[in-house]
């Protein structure tokens, strides 16, 4: 088995009354793709922001629980510094500067290397190997390329800091399923080719459970179900809850059997 390079334990954090995270725990290891999947408001965006450290941008802090990685607690710096131990997030939303070309944003993400001028340039091809389509707009401002290319700009930008975790917040947001697909193939490509290890929070659980090799299914800031994903894909409780289908085909939410029951798992 892989090495565990991030455990989070007991994290929790609190919005006024609500509890965004509650006793969160999460292994993460090695050279691997983990995805945090769960509806909206689960608290997927928080884990990861609490990782990153992007947390206290938003005036938010852990209350309780520890993070550590590769044997280092990392709770409480700054994004800056996580970037130089190797851990960087890819944003909901892209977040590209739009007034840039996408090779200008691509070596921002370069800010950090202190490696030389012939690295980064290696480094840039190897991105554009992997998305062929920035490579044909490297002159265009990011701001009139299409969502996809904004969010393989994101994911390229990442790359550049040459980063050994990525952290990835809802990679399919906003996207055509096909496009969806392309990204979910290059983000594996990187993972199996670059050693890049991910790990995604995602709302599609269907394509999320595909690619992935671990899956933690977030309900109310709390793991309810982790496991290898291929077996979380079988599962008969994640196909009729989040995949809209059980054992008889598609069922709905307001069916009352689902429902109580739904309750009971989550109790």
């Amino acid at each position: 088995m892989s090495e565990c390079i991030l455990q989070a334990e007991n994290l929790s954090k609190h919005w006024g009354g609500l509890k965004a995270l509650n006793e969160f725990n999460i292994k993460f290891y090695d050279k691997s793709l983990h995805s945090i999947v769960g509806p909206n408001g689960a608290g997927k965006t928080t884990t990861l922001k609490a990782i990153s450290g992007l947390l206290a941008s938003e005036r938010g802090e852990v209350t309780k629980g520890s993070i550590n990685y590769k044997g280092e607690t990392v709770q409480g710096l700054d994004p800056a510094a996580l970037v130089k131990r190797g851990v960087i997030q890819v944003m909901e939303g892209r977040h590209c500067f739009e007034h840039l070309t996408v090779e200008e944003n691509l070596l921002t993400g370069a800010y950090t290397r202190r490696d030389g001028k012939g690295a980064i340039e290696a480094d840039l091809e190897m991105v554009y190997s992997y998305f062929p389509r920035l490579k044909e707009r490297r002159r265009s401002q990011a701001g009139y390329t299409s969502g996809g290319e904004q969010q393989m700009t994101a994911i390229g930008r990442a790359l550049m800091s040459r980063p050994e975790t990525i952290l990835l917040d809802e990679p399919s947001m906003g996207l055509a399923p096909q496009l969806v697909e392309q990204i979910f193939e290059i983000v594996k490509s990187v993972n199996e080719n670059e050693g890049v290890s991910f790990l995604l929070a995602e709302q599609n659980t269907n394509v999320a459970l595909r690619f992935a090799h671990y899956g933690y299914i977030l309900e109310s800031g709390r793991v309810v179900m982790d496991g290898a994903a291929k077996d979380l894909r079988e599962n008969a409780d994640v196909k009729e809850f989040y995949l809209g289908m059980s054992d008889e085909g598609r069922k709905s939410f307001r069916d009352v059997r689902s429902y109580r029951r739904r309750k009971r798992w989550l109790a």
